[in-house]
């Protein structure tokens, strides 16, 4: 599936987080920015309180998915199959969010994969955001649940939980609610956005710069691919993942998990000496743990 863009005016006006912004949602093979990868994003861009735009788009995320992804999700490597990478998607996205403040539910989760995406690439990517679950926990701490399934089952906003585009916008339907309720009094019981806006006290409902440091991951050596590809024909076993996609850190995890399992292979030297001056060797089996590698 490729990028979306619906609607769009292309005007440009006066920002204001209370009706302008693009809100965000990220679905991903796990939660660790640096070695899970992003298999789907979804998008809206807000602007004087209406949503004029989408972007919507699977990713390739160069390996196949664990099951509780997909029970997770929804999302089958057939869907997966035919996505564009990151690298084709990610500049897309940038021109889609332009300088915008961001919105999310637990946005430092997606910010964090769009950083790590964005040094990877040698961009610079900083952003400020508003967080709905960090309202939600100061404004409802009477709630068992805030994550955004709970409460938009809890104010009946319609939603299709664990789907980017309609996470983002189950996001911005909360972030509208958040304000009607929790900002009414302070303002005079004058709910309109721009009231809110201008009359703001609580930083909750302003954007703030968004931290989170990673370091550049750097593509896998060649001898690190070749030593995956020796090891998987050794060894008999299929590689669920793009060994060419792999960064050095991936490529050194991957081997690991795959000596610890199957055990080590080495050469050893025969103590005969062939008559071309060379030595014979043969393959030795060694189990995992009696040697080191």
């Amino acid at each position: 599936m490729q990028s979306e863009y619906i609607g769009g005016t292309g005007c440009k006006m006066e920002i204001s987080m209370y009706d302008t912004y693009v809100s965000i949602d990220l679905e991903t093979t796990g939660l660790n920015p640096k070695r899970d990868r992003i298999i789907e994003i979804g998008a809206i861009r807000v602007e004087q309180g209406q949503i004029v735009e989408e972007f919507s788009t699977f990713v390739d995320p160069g390996r196949k998915l664990e099951e509780r992804i997909t029970e997770l999700t929804g999302i089958r490597d057939e869907d997966l199959a035919d996505a564009p990478q990151l690298d084709e998607v990610f500049p897309k996205l940038l021109e889609f969010m332009g300088e915008l403040p961001l919105l999310g539910h637990s946005i430092l989760f997606d910010y964090s994969f769009l950083k790590k995406a964005a040094v990877d690439r040698k961009i610079t990517f900083e952003r400020s955001a508003v967080d709905t679950l960090q309202i939600a926990r100061r404004y409802l701490p009477e709630l068992p649940h805030r994550n955004l399934g709970y409460l938009c089952q809890y104010y009946e906003i319609p939603h299709h939980a664990h789907r980017a585009l309609e996470d983002a916008k189950a996001t911005d339907l909360l972030f509208r609610k958040l304000i009607e309720l929790f900002y009414r009094e302070e303002t005079g019981g004058q709910a309109s956005t721009e009231a809110v806006g201008k009359s703001a006290k609580n930083n909750l409902f302003e954007p703030q710069p968004l931290h989170f440091q990673v370091k550049r991951d750097t593509p896998a050596t060649k001898p690190q691919k070749e030593r995956l590809y020796r090891l998987a024909e050794q060894h008999k076993i299929t590689l669920e993942v793009d060994v060419e996609k792999l960064t050095r850190s991936e490529a050194s995890r991957l081997a690991d998990k795959i000596l610890a399992k199957y055990g080590r292979w080495n050469y050893a030297k025969r103590n005969a000496v062939l008559p071309h001056g060379g030595s014979d060797r043969q393959f030795c089996h060694i189990p995992s743990g009696r040697h080191r590698f």
